[in-house]
């Protein structure tokens, strides 16, 4: 059998990262990897690909979550997160960048006490590495910073939940990959 080129390899690890990260539906899922192919690999066969390796994806992906523990890192990253939210720190999973983030916070009355908020690839370097790195700001905007009493209210939350998580260069740093159970549009 012939070995992939390192392109096509990439790609195709690509796509199990995105499936994993069950972030938004199928065909927001599809729609980006069709795209992805056929920018990297050209328009032929395109959604004939796209469509294989995101299945091929999926399988691995459920064959991967029946071996994880009963509870996983996802699962206390969701307990942070709900908790987060009930203090008054809304929480935006999958958020596409800061702008999304402010806009959230331009339109809520009163706003929130703060914002956590992350982008899909920190959510893929969750799903490869194990560590999500989270940012959080003050309802104004403001970037949380040492000694701020909202960003010691947030690392304790983490640690309530059992993970490890530190302030670094900015963001907050959590030591959690990313199991998310497969959900149906991925059956």
């Amino acid at each position: 059998m012939a070995r992939p080129d390192r392109r096509t390899a990439d790609l195709r690890s690509w796509v199990g990262t995105l499936v994993r990260s069950g972030l938004g539906t199928s065909q927001d899922v599809l729609d980006q990897v069709v795209e992805a192919v056929r920018a990297d690999l050209g328009p032929d066969d395109a959604a004939d690909r796209a469509a294989r390796w995101i299945a091929e994806a999926e399988a691995d992906w459920v064959a991967d979550a029946a071996t994880w523990p009963d509870v996983t890192d996802y699962d206390r990253l969701q307990r942070t997160f709900a908790a987060l939210d009930a203090g008054g720190i809304a929480v935006l999973q999958g958020c596409i960048d800061h702008w999304a983030a402010r806009d959230l916070l331009a339109g809520t009355d009163p706003a929130p006490r703060g914002v956590a908020w992350f982008t899909p690839p920190d959510v893929w370097h969750a799903v490869d590495e194990g560590m999500l790195e989270v940012n959080l700001w003050h309802g104004s905007t403001a970037n949380a910073a040492p000694g701020d009493q909202l960003l010691g209210d947030v690392i304790a939350a983490f640690a309530a939940a059992d993970l490890e998580a530190h302030f670094d260069e900015g963001r907050i740093e959590v030591s959690a990959f990313w199991q998310r159970r497969p959900s149906r549009w991925s059956l």
